[in-house]
């Protein structure tokens, strides 16, 4: 069960142990398949963006994944339909492009909560490369952008991005671990202002990237206007 961005949480719901239970497994073992699959597909992502193969493989290769393409059958979720798998809006979003552990696209950004707020760490990879050997400037956006909607989450304040401000200090080396700050700075009725930086894991007094962001708490008509998939899994 799920609830909107306003809504309290449900009490008193009567649910069936044994039913529970199973219902838990088989979401586990989804979890685990779109996972395992999600690791596999960022290694060919890394792997087709720095190989220097001859077109001959290349060809070769890309009909290989039209085949395994032509595997994944069944009925495909609509635009707004939220994954069974996620616990949307303050847990985990499995096809997340930051955080996804199932997501071709993401790092993915292992996210832990700090005293005051969220760290994320990650290495960015060559399928992320803006100016060569770095990373690109709206990837960092998208990172902090990211950590710092879930610090509002994580605060008891789930909110929507209203402006990101960002700054880029220096640039944000490939192939190295990296360190995402992020925590809500303060409140004004449905705004929430929040801070962020990026550093890299071995230096983390020296900002490469920092932000500040606004982000805002939608009502419960709005909410249910943006995300009409929280309505079909209640």
């Amino acid at each position: 069960m799920h609830t909107s961005l306003t809504d309290p949480p449900p009490t008193g719901t009567a649910t069936d142990p044994t039913q529970a239970t199973a219902e838990e497994e088989e979401l586990e073992d989804q979890k685990e398949a779109i996972t395992h699959l999600g690791h596999e597909l960022r290694a060919l992502v890394e792997a087709t963006v720095r190989t220097a193969a001859s077109p001959d493989t290349l060809h070769r290769v890309a009909d290989g994944v039209r085949a395994i393409t032509s595997q994944l059958t069944g009925r495909q979720r609509s635009r707004a339909e939220i994954p069974e798998v996620d616990d949307f809006p303050t847990g985990t979003r499995i096809y997340s492009p930051v955080t996804g552990a199932g997501s071709p696209l993401a790092p993915p950004v292992q996210v832990t909560p700090t005293a005051d707020g969220l760290v994320g760490h990650c290495t960015l990879g060559i399928a992320h490369e803006g100016p060569p050997g770095y990373g690109h400037g709206g990837m960092s956006a998208m990172l902090l952008d990211e950590l710092m909607g879930r610090a509002c989450a994580a605060a008891g304040t789930p909110g929507l991005t209203v402006s990101l401000q960002m700054r880029y200090h220096r640039p944000v080396p490939l192939e190295t671990p990296l360190r995402i700050l992020a925590r809500v700075t303060g409140t004004d009725d449905s705004k929430i202002f929040v801070s962020g930086s990026i550093t890299t894991q071995t230096d983390p007094d020296a900002n490469l990237v920092t932000a500040d962001g606004i982000f805002i708490a939608p009502d419960p008509h709005r909410t249910r206007t943006l995300f009409p998939g929280l309505q079909a899994k209640r």
